[in-house]
């Protein structure tokens, strides 16, 4: 477990250099120029060099990313040209707004699909089973902005349940994670139903069942933990993606996460931010898949860690 645990952080740490390499060449191939946006329009051009000088921004590629590199090792994210804050504090004060939602929203999609997709395996090919396959494919394929909007419209003008946007109470929370429950859960019911059915056509699954088991303990007790397992990678990945890209659910009902806060950054070419939500969506993403494939054993005996 341990030779295994220090390899993974090793390679966790060399795709997390990549990442930071990769998006900070592709910011630095931006054809924009921050210093101008930080001047104003009618900044002089000595102006503009004077503050390009200061961020260094006038430096080669590979001393500027060296220097941010030893910054970051020593846990500066740096400075926000724009709003002159730590992009450090400024993530820190985002964070738990996005967690908040992001666990809200992965409970809410397995519950949805991961029931969706037991029933659809357990009713296959049947009309029960066909309906609820066109729902998920619906669910997979609404817009984020169509799902929220048509929520909000329903719920918080119409009826009034809900608040239309803000954060605070249990009441916001409730739709945003509608809004990215109802789009994950119809990729979970499918996988689920998927593996589901694989695992029912087993050896052991039948000989269960000969051996006059009760059905409902043959699913839940011995083939729905088997049939889970690919549920948990499918978490891991989940983890990166509300971190950062749930920018549309965030805008549409005012919600105070990074996602927004990236958005914000990538409108006005606020480097130091955009790298700073990159490398904690990379770091959520890389810990969330480790998770994943520590819990697999615990789940099924048979999966080794090696």
């Amino acid at each position: 477990m341990s030779a295994y645990l220090i390899r993974r952080i090793l390679q966790a740490a060399l795709i997390l250099l990549g990442v930071s390499f990769i998006t900070f060449a592709l910011l630095y191939l931006v054809p924009a120029d921050p210093a101008r946006q930080i001047a104003g329009r009618s900044a002089t051009a000595q102006t503009v060099e004077n503050i390009r000088e200061q961020l260094g921004l006038n430096l080669p590629f590979y001393e500027q990313y060296w220097r941010y590199l030893i910054n970051l090792l020593q846990g500066d994210f740096g400075r926000s040209y724009l709003q002159k804050s730590e992009v450090g504090e400024l993530i820190a004060a985002r964070l738990p707004a996005s967690l908040l939602l992001m666990v809200s929203a992965i409970f809410t999609e397995l519950v949805f699909g991961v029931l969706i997709g037991v029933v659809a395996a357990i009713k296959r090919d049947t009309w029960l089973d066909k309906v609820l396959m066109v729902l998920s494919f619906i669910g997979v394929s609404a817009p984020q902005f169509v799902v929220g909007i048509l929520l909000l419209y329903i719920f918080a003008v119409q009826l009034q349940w809900f608040p239309i946007g803000g954060y605070g109470t249990f009441a916001h929370l409730v739709l945003p994670s509608l809004t990215l429950g109802v789009l994950g859960a119809g990729w979970y019911s499918r996988m689920m139903r998927s593996s589901l059915i694989d695992v029912l056509t087993q050896d052991y699954i039948r000989t269960a069942k000969a051996k006059g088991m009760p059905s409902a303990r043959v699913i839940f007790r011995h083939a729905l933990p088997n049939a889970f397992l690919p549920i948990i990678a499918m978490i891991g990945i989940d983890i990166g993606f509300f971190m950062s890209g749930i920018v549309v659910v965030e805008s549409v009902f005012g919600w105070p996460g990074i996602g927004q806060l990236a958005w914000q950054a990538i409108q006005r070419i606020d480097i130091p931010i955009i790298m700073g939500v990159t490398l904690v969506s990379a770091c959520a993403i890389v810990l969330g898949n480790l998770v994943a494939d520590l819990i697999a054993p615990f789940i099924d005996p048979r999966i080794k860690l090696k």
